[in-house]
């Protein structure tokens, strides 16, 4: 069975730190490209950092917005991508998702080019 399991969100302060998990059973992650899409209440979900696959050389990348705060990052033996967040601002505040994208093995922001996703969890920035 295909699944994964995101981990990690919760309430924090500004200026804080969370470290999402994003666990695959059924498929190897390396063979993916694999990234963080969020959506805040009324708005659409958009993407946040990316890891492509092994075959890409495993290329990170990030939206304008994250960039120099979050690190997105893999660990093949335990088959699962992390993202870690720092300085954490209000604005952030969304439910996180990761996607494995359609089998192109490169990095996108587009929604369409993921097609399998795991069930979010809450990031909260609040004081």
């Amino acid at each position: 069975q295909l699944q994964f399991v995101e981990s990690g969100g919760g309430l924090v302060q500004p200026g804080g730190s969370l470290r999402l998990s994003c666990a695959a059973d059924g498929f190897s992650l390396s063979a993916f490209a694999i990234g963080w899409f969020r959506q805040a209440p009324g708005k659409e979900r958009e993407g946040v950092s990316c890891i492509s696959s092994t075959s890409s050389d495993s290329g990170t990348y990030y939206a304008d917005s994250v960039k120099g705060r979050f690190t997105i990052s893999r660990d093949n033996a335990k088959n699962t991508v992390y993202l870690q967040m720092n300085s954490l601002k209000p604005e952030d505040t969304a439910i996180y998702y990761c996607g494995r994208d359609t089998g192109l093995g490169y990095c996108s922001f587009y929604v369409a080019d993921f097609g399998f996703w795991g069930q979010g969890t809450q990031v909260t920035v609040s004081s």
